[in-house]
């Protein structure tokens, strides 16, 4: 009873709500999109010969902030949030998380060692911090899988700052490629083994409402790229018109995603069978889509701030692709969830694969608008379909 009780943490199972300190590190999030997004703004905008390399680096950054949102989010998912252990590991990852954020653009340059030191701490101080916290328990284990697999990455990740250029990416790759290799294969551990859905155990709510948050931070600072470049380059006609496009495709964003999207994936993930692996795959088309919508946003922003720009195909791919993205994201969280994916969609992609070869030829200007249209096609066909029973899900509860 006494180890019981030292290394108990809470109950996941307990259905807790997301607390205000969560609220308070998604903040600092909306923080490190409004950098990454800034960040592929300028990967667009320098020579073509160096953007594959560019845009490379920022994926790479992007995908470590990711890993160290979602393995709070499973931490906080499964132990009580409320807890003043998890609290201070909460904010210890919101400071890491802003020390990551505020390098980010020089993350391959002079703060390439502070980016990766922090990425670093925060996943081996998460871990080993539990595990500690943990001992006597019968959860340490999975901890401990979690904390031999981020230990491995991080000597990837150290190896890297300590070099540079082509070298640090490779690094890098090496160091991302380990942490998501470690979770599908359940973090294989020697004398451990691997983890199991019987040992993992989270809360569904808790969790779930950490995956809608983020997809709404997304589509938040979408709104906010958008609105900043409109405010910087004044309300010419063909910058307004591209500016309502970006907005009314930002709103299709959240209502195809919200519509219907609370409840079903909260109770997915308390019927599935291994709650580990829908957990990771929620967490992937979760990324997905949030990629979607940050794309998009840079790339309707491009032709706010440059209407009359000459014919760029990485701009035509990502205005377009963006979308593509999101949906592509949406049909793999559907069919997780609900086992069945909505017929919209893939006529969403093929609108996109048809407008494709006519965005060569049409204005810059126009491609926006028909990109949104077809989302708009996608929105309308699901409404027809759910005619007299539409239902949005509400806003949570404070």
């Amino acid at each position: 009873m006494r180890a019981e009780r030292r290394g108990n943490l809470g109950d996941s199972r307990s259905e807790g709500r997301t607390t205000f300190l969560e609220l308070f590190l998604d903040l600092v999030y909306v923080f490190a999109l409004t950098r990454l997004s800034q960040r592929l703004t300028d990967d667009f905008t320098v020579s073509q010969r160096t953007m594959l390399s560019e845009l490379g680096q920022t994926a790479l950054v992007l995908l470590a902030l990711w890993q160290v949102w979602l393995l709070h989010a499973w931490a906080t998912s499964r132990f009580d949030p409320r807890r003043i252990e998890i609290q201070l590991l909460t904010v210890a990852t919101m400071f890491a998380a802003m020390v990551m954020s505020v390098s980010l653009p020089q993350a391959f340059g002079d703060r390439g060692e502070i980016f990766a030191v922090t990425f670093v701490a925060v996943q081996i101080g998460r871990a080993g911090f539990l595990a500690l916290m943990l001992r006597g328990h019968h959860r340490q284990p999975s901890t401990l899988r979690i904390l031999f697999w981020v230990a491995l990455s991080s000597a990837a990740w150290i190896a890297g700052a300590l070099t540079g250029g082509l070298a640090r990416g490779m690094c890098w790759t090496a160091g991302v490629v380990l942490e998501f290799v470690g979770a599908a294969l359940r973090w294989p551990t020697p004398g451990l083994g691997r983890s199991d859905a019987r040992s993992w155990g989270i809360g569904s709510t808790h969790l779930a409402e950490r995956y809608q948050q983020i997809l709404l931070i997304a589509v938040g600072e979408a709104i906010l790229l958008i609105g900043f470049v409109l405010s910087n380059v004044g309300f010419a006609i063909e910058r307004t018109t591209t500016f309502v496009a970006a907005f009314v495709i930002t709103v299709l964003f959240w209502r195809i995603y919200f519509y219907q999207a609370g409840r079903p994936l909260a109770d997915a993930l308390a019927r599935a069978p291994d709650p580990l692996r829908f957990s990771r795959a929620a967490g992937y088309t979760h990324l997905i889509m949030v990629c979607g919508i940050l794309t998009t946003a840079v790339g309707y922003g491009l032709v706010i701030a440059h209407p009359f720009q000459p014919r760029d195909f990485s701009w035509l791919g990502i205005i377009l692709g963006g979308p593509v993205l999101f949906l592509l994201g949406r049909i793999w969280h559907e069919r997780e969830v609900y086992a069945r994916i909505a017929r919209s969609r893939w006529y969403g992609l093929l609108g996109y694969v048809l407008l494709t070869p006519v965005a060569i030829f049409v204005p810059l200007l126009a491609v926006p608008l028909l990109a949104t249209a077809v989302l708009a096609g996608v929105v309308v066909v699901d409404a027809v379909r759910d005619r007299g029973h539409l239902l949005i899900e509400p806003n949570p509860p404070l």
